[in-house]
């Protein structure tokens, strides 16, 4: 297939499925393995088009952003999520991510791989949604600082594609007392700054692989993933108070097995 309408392709994908607890790298490998869109610098793309997925949130919680930029009046107010939340979960996935960075690019970026992270990551969501956590975080305000710190340190297995880092880090609100809304936004707001930091770091160990001919791909999925993430962005918060996360899970275990099938069979 045609690169630029690979990227498309996969930028659409991204962006459908980056806020959502399906796993957005694990659809991403799948769907370039179907379409023939592989090697090296593929690995590279499906890291850096998230980049409009990022931008998308950025654009909707910019207020919020720009607050923080405010740090006497971010971290003084602690009636308010504030940077040393933000610290707090982005430094357990940040310090893991750089010891296993290489290790994860070399093994676990496969489809095998990525079916069984699919597989693990919709059982965590089906054990955070038939839990029954007393509810001590209603919105993203009330979380505090040492559920923060417990979000993050469940972030660590999204560094496995095909876990999803909001499947992982909503399922770890929940089971420390927060609800799916305020467990999701605080996801929304926490991947920028990591989901940037991961990409320029897979940018710079991957400069030698690209050059300026790759521009247009990378733009064109950043694109594509940018229009679609602000529309599911938006979607997902609408009905995540309405819908059981097993619906995702068992998506997930569907997924799995229909893949398995086009794939290995």
């Amino acid at each position: 297939m045609n690169d630029f309408w690979s990227a498309v392709i996969l930028g659409i994908v991204e962006g459908l499925t980056e806020f959502l607890p399906v796993s957005s790298t694990g659809h991403m490998i799948l769907t370039a393995h179907l379409i023939g869109f592989t090697g090296e610098k593929a690995k590279t793309f499906e890291i850096v088009v998230q980049l409009g997925a990022v931008l998308a949130v950025f654009v909707l919680y910019w207020r919020r952003f720009f607050g923080f930029l405010n740090l006497k009046r971010s971290l003084s107010n602690s009636g308010r999520v504030n940077l040393i939340h933000i610290a707090l979960a982005m430094l357990p996935a940040v310090v893991v991510g750089l010891a296993l960075h290489d290790l994860v690019k070399k093994y676990l970026f496969g489809p095998g791989t990525v079916l069984i992270s699919l597989v693990a990551g919709g059982i965590l969501i089906i054990i955070a949604d038939r839990a029954r956590v007393r509810v001590t975080a209603e919105t993203m305000d009330d979380i505090t600082y040492k559920q923060a710190f417990g979000i993050g340190l469940f972030q660590c297995l999204a560094l496995w594609p095909g876990f999803s880092r909001s499947g992982s880090t909503i399922s770890g609100g929940i089971l420390l007392g927060t609800s799916q809304k305020a467990a999701a936004e605080f996801t929304f707001i926490v991947s920028v700054p990591i989901m940037f930091a991961a990409t320029f770091l897979d940018l710079y160990k991957s400069r030698d692989l690209l050059s300026m001919d790759d521009l247009g791909l990378f733009v064109t999925g950043l694109a594509a993933s940018f229009i679609v993430a602000m529309i599911a962005v938006v979607t997902f918060l609408n009905i995540i108070k309405r819908l059981s996360l097993s619906w995702f899970a068992y998506y997930r275990f569907v997924l799995a097995i229909v893949f398995y099938l086009i794939l290995f069979l």
